[in-house]
């Protein structure tokens, strides 16, 4: 071994070595792996969540203004110049008779310099008719959001599923091309030397050699659009775009049958998140027309204080003033110039435009599955059909191919039935693909 073999050698050993761990980093992702995927990256998903955080966020909000509220003030005001005030005429007529020989202050001040004020003020909700509704209409509003969050990602699941189905039918694509790629390479090699021994001609060889050329160039185009595919996938999913990606399954596996009920049982609208999200909403538009009637209702309010207030021209001759209060405050509704009816009408409006969009969504759900399970019907009869168109291709193939190789069968003959098998193999992996894409849609128009 020469001193160059030997420092490549290990290079090479060490290469072979590391193809395994390569590998390990490859992603493939099954279906569901690729739609959990996408709930963890969703910016829609996750502004979803922080949506329910909020609302969770406004019931504490709303629930602390039925609590009592408490409060501290601090002021301190020191006065650059004490204001004064004049005194009453008979009051400096009264000074001048006691003193008739000086002067009399004609200006007063009833103020010292240093003012200082600390007090607490508790302010409590006895009754008031839109509280506890209005909580009620918090707490409902959680569950809309809740509701919303399962509504979105059935979006995402449905987007996922549309970038992901495509991929699986370029993979089968790929496939039956590499499988007809090694049969016509053998073919090739077959023709070839019956041509040198004489018993072939040079335009078998050409016919052969052309069929195997666009086969080539058509699995080159079809692996392009696979990686179109993943990338638009992995866009849908938030993968990394420069990560390599691939999917774990086979279309052939996923388009079974989908189970019997959901081709005969009774439509249930409330399996699909958007029309439970309706229900919801309703709920919210009801609460809002009881809050709305709620705010004719009067509200008690008590509330209570208590203060220390200092005052002096300095802080050691001062005096402190103490305070303190209680109360009640009661607010009557009595005329607003009917801005709570307006109010009360508008929700009620809102209520029945709620009503009108869940009856039409029922209406809706009621079209789509049926849509959908009859598209499916229609897709599992064409799969039967090019299974066995496929099957009797394949044996036309491979009866041409025998009687080629024989010598009794033309190279004419091998063409057509090539191009027959290849039409075949494309129909039955369009026909797989509208198989699986009737199924998924049938499922999502059921709720699963």
């Amino acid at each position: 071994m020469s001193l160059v073999s030997r420092k490549i050698y290990p290079i090479v050993i060490l290469l072979l070595g590391a193809l395994p761990l390569m590998a390990q980093n490859l992603t493939s992702f099954s279906l569901e792996e690729a739609v959990n995927y996408a709930y963890d990256q969703s910016v829609d998903v996750k502004n979803a969540r922080l949506r329910v955080l909020d609302a969770e966020q406004q019931i504490i909000e709303r629930r602390s203004t039925g609590l009592p509220q408490l409060s501290a003030d601090v002021n301190f005001q020191r006065y650059l110049q004490v204001p004064k005030q004049p005194l009453p005429e008979a009051f400096i007529q009264f000074l001048e008779s006691l003193n008739p020989n000086g002067e009399v202050e004609r200006e007063a001040s009833f103020f010292l310099k240093n003012n200082f004020t600390a007090g607490l003020n508790l302010d409590m909700m006895i009754f008031d008719g839109t509280y506890f509704t209005a909580l009620k209409a918090a707490r409902a509003f959680r569950e809309y959001t809740a509701q919303e969050l399962i509504t979105t990602k059935r979006d995402i699941r449905s987007s996922v599923i549309d970038v992901y189905l495509p991929v699986l039918q370029l993979n089968k694509n790929i496939e039956l091309i590499d499988k007809n790629v090694a049969n016509l390479e053998k073919l090739l090699r077959e023709t070839k030397a019956l041509y040198e021994e004489g018993f072939a001609e040079q335009l078998d060889v050409d016919r052969q050699q052309l069929s195997l050329n666009n086969l080539v160039v058509e699995r080159e185009n079809q692996i392009r659009r696979r990686e179109t595919a993943l990338a638009r996938l992995k866009y849908i999913i938030g993968y990394p775009a420069d990560e390599p990606l691939e999917i774990s399954e086979d279309i052939e596996e996923m388009a079974v049958e989908v189970a019997e009920g959901a081709l005969t049982d009774a439509v249930n609208p409330r399996t699909r998140p958007e029309f439970v999200l309706t229900e919801e909403g309703i709920d919210l538009q009801e609460l809002n027309v009881k809050v709305n009637k709620a705010a004719y209702l009067p509200s008690l309010n008590a509330y209570g204080g208590y203060q220390q207030a200092y005052q002096g021209n300095n802080f050691k001759d001062g005096f402190w003033a103490p305070t303190a209060n209680v109360g009640l405050r009661l607010s009557v509704p009595i005329f607003d110039g009917f801005y709570r009816k307006s109010q009360v009408e508008r929700a009620r409006i809102g209520l029945q435009e709620a009503q009108n969009q869940q009856r039409d969504l029922q209406r809706a759900i009621n079209l789509e599955v049926t849509n959908a399970r009859n598209s499916y019907l229609n897709a599992m009869e064409a799969l039967e059909g090019q299974r066995e168109n496929l099957e009797l291709a394949e044996r036309i193939y491979e009866t041409t191919q025998i009687k080629y190789r024989e010598g009794v069968g033309s190279s004419v003959e091998l063409t057509q039935a090539e191009q027959s098998l290849f039409q075949a193999q494309s129909n039955y992996t369009n026909t797989l693909y509208n198989v699986l894409s009737a199924k998924m849609d049938l499922q999502m128009a059921l709720g699963n």
